[in-house]
């Protein structure tokens, strides 16, 4: 029977839902390939007939705005990381690469004894997410890609959204964010919409300004597609139907091009349905990763 699905209802629970979250979390600064990271790991010395979850978050978060989600898969191993500059990751001394940060995560998989996982990424973590299959296959099972791009040859969303993305204050300032919010990530009824914010804003630590441009290069000319016919990975591919910043053809090109892989969008959801459609999400997920693998069976 599938553990119960946590960290849904109001803003109260959800707050209280993610405090648990990080008290539940190993949380540890490792010294890997000569940087230093905040690490995040959940459940990792517990027995499971599942394997653990890789994930690469979203531009300028912190591990604490996805803590939420390794708590709704209690079953499951979760492991995650600040990038450089993030969170409470030291600034990078020098720009990285997906190649670089990919062959980082593979080593931080290394510290914890994990040869195989199921790999997952939001946004800027899923081209991340994409490479880090491509990059190290033998150690990726499933791979889960979350309202994110094939990169530079992405379709790209609405403007205006992406003008105020690139404000620092939507880190720092509830009034903005308030503000913008749907402009920003779509997907939210104006009841509903308050406590998303609210909910959201508490979550994020602004990035340093040294590590938001360094992931903004990080991703610079770099682009997914012409590899992804040979991603041989079992592929579920999430989006939100009223995604301001990556609107869901994003999503129709990957699982176009991808070969074993389905899409499944959320009707109403924006580039925050991770946190707006909780439910459906984490549904979506364990229902994909329970599934026997295919390639294993064969």
């Amino acid at each position: 029977m599938n553990a119960p699905t946590r960290c849904s209802g109001g803003a109260r629970e959800r707050t209280n839902c993610m405090a648990d979250a990080m008290n539940d979390a190993t949380i540890a600064m490792e010294q890997i390939g000569g940087r230093t990271l905040r690490t995040a790991a959940w459940r990792l010395d517990m027995p499971s007939d599942h394997l653990p979850i890789l994930f690469f978050n979203g531009i300028g978060a912190n591990i604490e705005a996805v803590a939420p989600l390794a708590a709704a898969l209690p079953e499951r191993g979760f492991i995650m990381f600040d990038m450089p500059g993030t969170g409470e990751s030291p600034d990078p001394l020098i720009p990285y690469n997906p190649f670089t940060m990919s062959w980082t995560a593979a080593q931080l998989l290394g510290k914890y004894g994990l040869d195989q996982v199921d790999v997952m990424g939001v946004s800027w973590g899923g081209a991340m997410a994409q490479h880090f299959a491509l990059q190290h296959p033998g150690r990726t099972r499933k791979l889960t890609l979350i309202a994110t791009t094939p990169g530079m040859a992405m379709v790209p969303g609405n403007p205006a959204a992406f003008t105020k993305m690139a404000n620092p204050r939507r880190y720092i300032d509830p009034e903005f964010m308030n503000e913008h919010f749907a402009t920003l990530y779509g997907g939210v009824d104006k009841d509903g919409a308050a406590h998303q914010k609210d909910s959201h804003i508490g979550r994020l630590k602004p990035p340093s300004p040294r590590g938001y441009l360094y992931q903004l290069m990080c991703m610079m000319g770099w682009t997914s597609l012409p590899a992804l016919p040979f991603l041989n990975k079992e592929t579920l591919i999430m989006m939100g139907e009223d995604d301001q910043i990556v609107p869901v053809i994003n999503g129709k090109i990957l699982n176009a091009m991808i070969p074993r892989s389905r899409l499944v969008t959320f009707a109403g959801g924006g580039h925050l349905f991770l946190l707006t459609h909780a439910d459906e999400s984490v549904a979506a997920i364990r229902e994909f990763l329970d599934a026997p693998d295919i390639a294993a069976a064969a």
